[in-house]
């Protein structure tokens, strides 16, 4: 999770001069995007592969915040900041910071309940996640995992947790209600970003040390399928019957069809993609580049960036950071 700090390199941000506070569109659809050196959550009013991305916030998050989970219901945002060992919630219709939660060790990847609550948080240094109540911020709880968990994702049932566990290339499967580990599933090499389908039955692994993503079928609790991908993959989206994986080191999306698992697209994006999402309709896929201090925006239709917006100081955006607005 070390990395070296890297300098702001955009100049040319006029917004970063104050923290700026717009009306949201109504029905629209917003990114929650972690600036780590920035210290700060910009947010990004959505339009879609349609019309451009405009930035319309700015959320001082201290601690240099990595992970986000967005609540369901858009009410929350939950950001972890691994230098300020710190869980943060914020509201995201007064852009306000309501708590900030210690949770100590090195808080990384984070998810989120279907019901807002419980929150969990990945300690990379202590082989564990760290369950917060929001509500209850005093009574947090433990579940072990397996060495160095980066992403972490939730059922839509709640019904149980996965994390990808890097340094022992494998995904823990967790019952949420027990919070009792119940599998171990081996993956490919240094899995980080962890994302499931909508219906639950699938996981799918960015695997940064084999440049490959395992599909997992979460029932069974095997490894089901492996896709070669680019150098260094971070993070997965999935679009309708299509799937994009963030490639850090080569600056680039692949997308591959998650029925056949056959090769679409190779996608230049801007350098050392991180953060990946889909839009509600998947007409769009939104990355974030942290060396760019950038997001792009993908029609899932033509499979080619239509918009590039620079969004602040080395944006991470590890997790589901798109919220739709009431």
């Amino acid at each position: 999770m070390a990395r070296l700090r890297r300098a702001a390199v955009v100049a040319g941000l006029a917004a970063a001069a104050a923290f700026l506070v717009a009306p949201r569109p109504s029905g629209a659809a917003e990114a929650f995007i972690t600036n780590q050196p920035g210290n700060e959550v910009a947010v990004v009013a959505l339009n879609g592969a349609a019309a451009p991305p405009k930035l319309v916030a700015r959320i001082p998050v201290p601690g240099e915040p990595a992970g986000i989970a967005v609540s369901q219901d858009g009410s929350r945002a939950f950001v972890t900041s691994p230098e300020g060992k710190a869980l943060s919630v914020i509201d995201t219709a007064t852009r306000q910071v309501e708590k900030r939660i210690p949770v100590g060790g090195g808080p990384l990847g984070v998810a989120v309940a279907p019901s807002g609550k419980p929150v969990y948080v990945a300690d990379w240094y202590a082989a564990r996640l760290v369950v917060v109540d929001p509500d209850r911020p005093d009574d947090l709880r433990i579940v072990h995992t397996g060495a160095s968990p980066s992403g972490v994702a939730v059922t839509p049932d709640g019904a149980l947790v996965l994390s990808a566990d890097r340094d022992d290339d494998q995904v823990s499967i967790i019952d949420a209600a027990k919070l009792e580990r119940l599998a171990v599933v081996k993956v490919g090499t240094r899995p980080f970003g962890i994302t499931l389908s909508e219906d639950g039955r699938t996981a799918y692994t960015a695997n940064v040390g084999s440049d490959d993503v395992s599909v997992i079928d979460v029932a069974t609790r095997k490894v089901v399928g492996t896709v070669k991908v680019g150098n260094r993959p971070y993070a997965v989206a999935l679009a309708g019957p299509l799937a994009f994986v963030t490639n850090q080191y080569a600056g680039t999306v692949s997308v591959f069809d998650t029925t056949t698992l056959a090769p679409r697209a190779t996608i230049s994006v801007g350098e050392y993609p991180e953060g990946i999402a889909a839009s509600e309709d998947g007409r769009a896929v939104y990355v974030v580049n942290w060396f760019d201090n950038s997001m792009s925006v993908i029609d899932t239709q033509t499979l080619k960036v239509v918009s590039t917006l620079e969004v602040g100081d080395g944006p991470r955006a590890f997790g589901l950071f798109l919220r739709r607005t009431p």
